[in-house]
């Protein structure tokens, strides 16, 4: 039945009868971070790093309600620049597919989609988490419930630094959601290298980092696993001068009685403004980067 609402492209197709990796993409950074027309070259770009790496991408999205696994170009040009994409999660799914409306996918619902497809590894910018104040809004990411439930590999550059991330941290802790650095001990920050949190565990080859998702998965314990990539240290942002920024940032969203999900993105854009650009090009040079790592998990995880 599942198969009915889902949609291969060509490329993702043909990778699936051949028993090729596949790495998810997610979508909502396409319609929803990132302004045209860098957000549909940063999409192209990286869907070939990860073909150069020896897997095959699957941008995924909701389109006319279907759920796309893999996209062509002109669907990517239509994400990037329609006005008229929800940014969907887990709760917006069915009424997107019901009434065959289009959606841009979070983090959480391209891992249920990315489930669906029977694909493992999953490359994005920077996983939701806890919100600062959450002890009284209760703004916590549906990312962080469908890590503790999907059999997804995250590679992602920690968390959003917009968060509280060490209560992130302790929520990832509750739900057994491993939290693996990647050639780190530290859990970087998304413009950052690091933070004030170690990681879980640490691994620095690739092929270590397979064989624990799949020893994982192979046990019978069902969730996610977050692989956490650092930013490449020629375009990470100092950690002070990110802080300060986020500080304004969150205190303007609070005048504004911005909340829910319409609050990461208007903090990025006001961090992009206040950054002059550079928080966005820090953005898509680690989503670059963590489109390499991966690749070469997915395919490590196919051997």
């Amino acid at each position: 039945m599942t198969e009915n609402w889902l949609e291969y492209s060509n490329e993702v197709l043909e990778a699936k009868k051949a028993y090729k990796p596949i790495v998810a993409l997610e979508s909502t950074i396409i319609s929803h971070g990132m302004p045209y027309p860098q957000n549909v070259k940063m999409a192209k770009e990286v869907e070939e790093i990860i073909r150069q790496n020896g897997a095959v991408p699957a941008t995924i999205a909701i389109i006319d309600g279907k759920i796309k696994i893999g996209l062509s170009d002109e669907e990517l040009e239509f994400l990037a620049t329609s006005t008229d994409i929800a940014k969907a999660s887990r709760r917006d799914i069915p009424y997107l597919v019901a009434t065959k409306k289009h959606g841009a996918t979070t983090v959480a619902a391209t891992m249920i989609c990315a489930q669906l497809a029977g694909i493992e590894v999953f490359v994005t910018g920077g996983i939701g988490g806890v919100h600062r104040g959450a002890e009284t809004t209760m703004d916590i990411s549906a990312d962080l419930q469908e890590l503790a439930q999907t059999n997804v590999a995250v590679v992602c550059a920690g968390a959003k630094s917009i968060l509280d991330i060490g209560l992130t941290l302790e929520y990832l802790e509750t739900h057994g959601v491993p939290v693996v650095g990647f050639e780190t001990d530290k859990l970087p920050a998304f413009y950052t290298r690091t933070s004030p949190y170690a990681v879980n565990y640490r691994v620095d080859e690739t092929e270590e980092a397979a064989r624990l998702i799949r020893a994982k998965w192979d046990l019978g314990l069902e969730g996610g696993i977050v692989i956490a990539n650092p930013i490449p240290e020629t375009d990470a942002m100092e950690e002070a001068d990110i802080t300060n920024i986020i500080e304004k940032a969150l205190a303007e969203a609070k005048e504004n009685a911005i909340s829910g999900k319409e609050v990461t993105p208007f903090l990025l854009g006001k961090v992009k403004e206040l950054t002059e650009g550079k928080s966005l090009t820090a953005n898509i040079a680690l989503v670059k980067h963590n489109a390499v790592v991966g690749a070469k998990i997915a395919v490590d995880l196919q051997k």
